[in-house]
């Protein structure tokens, strides 16, 4: 339980971060709330050569209306995100996501940003950004880019970002008047999920006029469920699209749950978002 050396730096500002990212090499980590990189570095299944410590970067906590979206900064802690007021009223389903994170602990040093460049598929929060197609803000040497969320997730643990780039924002869209929910199941408060739901939809006279659904641990990275979304375009009810849930996936077997459990759950969980999400 004690990780390999390692170098430490705190980064002054994201200009100072890039930098000494730059200058440690690409074994270099960028360091946050610490809550998803330093139980694998205990456990020895990372081994950086140098953290660069963002954490006392008040520039990367915030969030802000940008006018078609809300921005939010990487360094804003689940806590934060859960209870601002703007985020309520224009894209409620990421706060109240980020307030089903693990436990207080975690919500009040965890970030936002950490979550979605650690790149967990069993992470609440970037599969609900992939719902809501949100676009991540990148800065580097080179300068600043945008990457939407269905081309940010690559692979388990693996995302778009470089060795020497910094994730400095989130935008997602305002939806204030969309359905939603994100439901998920797991077996103790604090635990990953063993599958989770994101449902994002546009409701036309008590029907779906247009759904965006994202699974969680349900393959390598977030998953949009493809299938779920043309049944209901094509215009079947949520009982009978869910069923389609499963489709394209490729689950893990794990003690929390077989492959097969997770794609039965991911059907009856589907369901239940969509039930809630027309609800609201």
């Amino acid at each position: 339980m004690i990780p390999s050396a390692f170098e430490y730096e705190v980064a002054e500002n994201p200009q100072h971060a890039i930098e000494l990212l730059n200058n440690f090499g690409d074994e270099a980590k960028i360091l946050a709330g610490g809550h998803s990189l330093l139980p694998l570095m205990k456990l020895r299944f990372a081994a950086p050569t140098a953290l660069v410590d963002i954490g006392r970067i008040r520039d990367l906590s915030y969030v802000r209306d940008g006018g078609d979206h809300m921005a939010i900064g990487a360094g804003t802690v689940y806590e934060d995100v859960h209870n601002n007021n703007d985020l309520v009223r224009q894209c409620p389903i990421v706060a109240h996501t980020a307030g089903e994170v693990g436990d207080p602990q975690v919500r009040h040093r965890g970030t936002i940003g950490g979550s979605v460049a650690h790149g967990d598929p069993a992470s609440d929060l970037p599969t609900v950004l992939l719902a809501l197609d949100a676009t991540m803000v990148v800065q580097s040497a080179e300068g600043e880019r945008t990457i939407p969320a269905g081309d940010f997730f690559k692979g388990i643990f693996e995302t778009a970002l470089g060795p020497q780039n910094l994730l400095t924002e989130i935008r997602v869209p305002k939806v204030p008047d969309h359905g939603w929910s994100y439901q998920k199941f797991h077996h103790r408060a604090q635990d990953w999920a063993t599958v989770g739901v994101a449902a994002v939809v546009q409701r036309s006279n008590g029907s779906i006029g247009g759904a965006r659904i994202a699974l969680t641990s349900m393959g390598e990275t977030p998953l949009r469920a493809g299938a779920v979304e043309q049944a209901l375009a094509g215009g079947a009810d949520p009982a009978e699209a869910s069923q389609q849930a499963d489709e394209g996936t490729n689950p893990v077997s794990d003690p929390l749950g077989s492959s097969e459990y997770r794609k039965e759950m991911a059907k009856v969980f589907t369901r239940r978002a969509l039930e809630e999400a027309l609800s609201r």
